[in-house]
Formats: structure tokens, C-alpha cells, sequence
């Protein structure tokens, strides 16, 4: 088993060599054949996230061990099943679901494995898709994606869910009211995506990247706005015709979150899904006068995977722009996302 593993948080990432797995019980054995790269590889990476108010949430405060190889958008071949696991074969394709938790609390055994409190997530807390090999612990958490390229079925298993289970948490939304997007990165552009999908067709983009807007307007979105001009808010309420129902923000720091907050009209919802990190001042009985709500969304559900799937399967999700690298270039390719050179998502091929 080859892994891309992080070593040293900051450092470049080591090729380890490990004995291949041998499944026990339910377990199931991939070989990963893609993996998608997601800013959340890079806070793996740095190892700590930046809660606001000079606090700092470090990975090892999640129960996290090193070496470890990062990647949670898995896609790969099973290659070896536990004397338990039924219902999958060697040689089936599956999108690993990888937001496991305990398995045994209310939140798991209720469809909610992504909130429980012991998170043991493939990628963060086990070892995942920069390697060559996942072990997934039982196989409902294998998701068949018929046809669909791989390289974007991948991608499925966060930036798919993710952008989902925010939409979701928007809901009741007129699909004529507009939404606005903070962020042309790979959950803005899985975002403009879902939102076709689901019958949504007004969105407005903001983004500091003259190139990320080009290509968000490329994807279909209605308005797309320079996040450094000094009006961007009066810019927002003009290409909204007035203030917002629903934003997302996937970028999520002091100065997004405060735009977001301020273009919603009463009764508006702001869900926050990036983690660039900051603080977010509130007037208090300005929340009042003009109620509105927001709300943090952490990935999505196993369920939400499936349903994800299926809009795949159907031809309704239109696929974000990848850019394909191989595994062994792990390192360059956290490099290019740091970098901000990445429209969509990069996708690791094996």
C-alpha cells in the first residue's frame, strides 16, 4: 500500500509504503483510482483551522494522528471484502461515502454519521485517497454511480454533498428568488451545478478572481461581481433587485460572512460552509428588526450521497471543470489549490 502521506504539518507530503490491508469483518478494500483535492486537504496540511479571536483548532484536537494521508473524495475498484460484507463484489466501482463516525450514537444510527461527535473520517482521522488503498468499514457506505465520469463522481462524496446539504438547510426557497454564491471555487461552481439541478436558475457570484467569475459565468451564473470593488454589497442589491433570500459562503472569513449577512432580506438565511476562518460581528437588535438566520452546515449525509448519485445518474448535475494530475503529484497539486490557480477541482488520478 503506497500513501501520500502528511508527515509534518507544512512540509511537503512523504511517500510511505504500508502492508496492504486485509479487511476483517464488514470491511471492504479499495484501490483508489480517483480522488478529488479539497481545500480542507489544505487545513489538513497546515494542521489547525483558525476559529476567530486569536483561537486555533488544531487537527490533533480531532483525533487526528500522523503520518496520515489525506483525501475524502474517494473513487475506486474493490479489491478485497471482509468474511462479513455483503451485497458487494470484488470488481464493483464505488464513490466512498467518507464521513464516518462512532457508528453507535443517535446521530450515526440515524443517517447523520457526518455530525457525530467522534468523527473518524476517511482522509482526516484514517488514512485516505492520496493513498493507494482505503478500508471502508462496512459496504453501505459504497455508493454505485452508474456511467458517470469518475473523475467528477469523486467529487460527489464533498463539494456534491456539501453544496446539497447547504440547499437543503435553504429550504422553502422560491426557485425564482435569487441566490447568492460567495466563492467561485470548487463548492461554488458544484453550487451553480445543484442549483440547475434542483430548478434554480438566478444566481449571483462573487469572487476576487477575474478568471473564477469568467468561468462561473461560463457555468451558467446570472451575476458575477469582483469581491474587491469597494461597493460589493450595493452591487449584490442591484443584481438581486434588493436584498437576498439566500447566500451561501464558501469562503467563509470575517469580511465574506459580514457581505453575505448584510445582502439578506428578512427572514433570509446565510449558510456558512467554507473555513477561511475569523470573526463575525453581530448587531444584536438588528437581528430583530430585520430577522435572519445563519446557519453552519458540515459536509452531508450518507443519504445525501445517494441522492447526489442519482441526480448524476440522471444527467441533471452538470459536472464543475477538473483538471486531472497524477497521484504521485500530490505535493504540486496542494500547491496549485494553495495557490489559488484551481477553477473547480482537482481530481488525482491513479
Amino acid at each position: 500500500m503506497k500513501l501520500w502521506a502528511v508527515v509534518e504539518n507544512g512540509k511537503p507530503l512523504q511517500q510511505m509504503d504500508l502492508p496492504d490491508p486485509e479487511p476483517q469483518g464488514s470491511e471492504v478494500v479499495l484501490k483508489v483510482s480517483h480522488c478529488g483535492v479539497c481545500h480542507s486537504d489544505l487545513h489538513f496540511w497546515k494542521g489547525e483551522y483558525n476559529l476567530g479571536g486569536g483561537k486555533v483548532l488544531r487537527l490533533t484536537d480531532r483525533g487526528v494522528e500522523l503520518p496520515r494521508a489525506p483525501g475524502h473524495e474517494v473513487l475506486g475498484t474493490v479489491v478485497k471484502v471482509g468474511p462479513e460484507a455483503e451485497g458487494i463484489a470484488v470488481g464493483d466501482r464505488r464513490i466512498v461515502f467518507p464521513w464516518l463516525g462512532c457508528g453507535t450514537c443517535e446521530r450515526c444510527t440515524s443517517d447523520q454519521e457526518n455530525l457525530c461527535d467522534k468523527p473518524a473520517a476517511i482522509g482526516v482521522v484514517r488514512h485516505g485517497g492520496f493513498g493507494s488503498h482505503v478500508v471502508v468499514p462496512h459496504p453501505r457506505y459504497l455508493v454505485d454511480f452508474g456511467d458517470v465520469d469518475p473523475a467528477f463522481a469523486a467529487t460527489l462524496a464533498c463539494s456534491g454533498i456539501t453544496v446539497y446539504s447547504a440547499i437543503r438547510k435553504l429550504q422553502p426557497l422560491d426557485p425564482e428568488r435569487p441566490v447568492l454564491l460567495i466563492g467561485a471555487g470548487g463548492l461554488g461552481h458544484a453550487a451553480l451545478g445543484m442549483l440547475r439541478a434542483l430548478g434554480h436558475e438566478k444566481t449571483i457570484v462573487v469572487d476576487i478572481d477575474a478568471t473564477k467569475l469568467e468561468a462561473a459565468r461560463e457555468a451558467g451564473a446570472t451575476h458575477v461581481i469582483d469581491g474587491t470593488a469597494d461597493n460589493v454589497v450595493a452591487q449584490i442589491l442591484a443584481a438581486a433587485g434588493g436584498p437576498v433570500p439566500a447566500a451561501m459562503d464558501f469562503v467563509n472569513n470575517t469580511t465574506t460572512a459580514s457581505t453575505g449577512l448584510e445582502c439578506l432580506a428578512k427572514n433570509g438565511k446565510l449558510v456558512l460552509l467554507g473555513v477561511a476562518g475569523g470573526d463575525l460581528q453581530l448587531s444584536l437588535a438588528g437581528m430583530i428588526f430585520r430577522p435572519r438566520s445563519i446557519i453552519g452546515s458540515a459536509t452531508g449525509s450518507l443519504g445525501d450521497l445517494r441522492a447526489v448519485a442519482e441526480l448524476a445518474r440522471q444527467g441533471k448535475l452538470m459536472p464543475m471543470p477538473i483538471m486531472r494530475m497524477k497521484k504521485d503529484d500530490a505535493n504540486e497539486a496542494l500547491e496549485k489549490l494553495k495557490s489559488g490557480q484551481v477553477t473547480g477541482r482537482i481530481v488525482l488520478e491513479s
